[in-house]
């Protein structure tokens, strides 16, 4: 069984919220009820999250748009290079996050209990 963690972190690489995914699905479709109803300013993430639909929900949302471009955008975005070098933050809470044993080999059978320990290791990192 492999699941897909999908984090939102605050600028300071604190858990804000997380949602669970099938391992075979694709990341973009976590996005939307990940973002739903968070106010930001802007919004960092690699390739997997370059999608159309992202990208017109945070012009929409009038978020900066700090993503890291598939090679095959036919129109390229900026990208603030220096803002960008702060995704080593979401980078740094998942390796903290795996740490953890339960988590980094999904030892739980439930998604109930795995959302638990997520929370759980979330709030002993925040406390370090």
């Amino acid at each position: 069984m492999t699941t897909k963690i999908l984090a939102l972190t605050d600028a300071l690489g604190n858990l804000v919220r997380f949602i669970l995914l099938p391992g075979h699905r694709f990341d973009t479709v976590g996005v939307p009820p990940l973002i739903d109803g968070v106010a930001f300013g802007a919004l960092i993430a690699d390739k997997a999250f370059d999608s159309n639909s992202i990208v017109a929900d945070l012009n929409e949302r009038g978020a900066r748009i700090i993503i890291s471009q598939h090679p095959r955008r036919a129109q390229p975005l900026a990208l603030d290079a220096e803002m960008y070098k702060w995704r080593h933050l979401i980078e740094n809470f998942f390796c903290k996050l795996k740490e953890f044993k339960r988590i980094a080999m999904r030892a739980d059978k439930t998604d109930q209990s795995f959302n638990a320990i997520i929370h759980l290791a979330a709030a002993v990192i925040n406390s370090r």
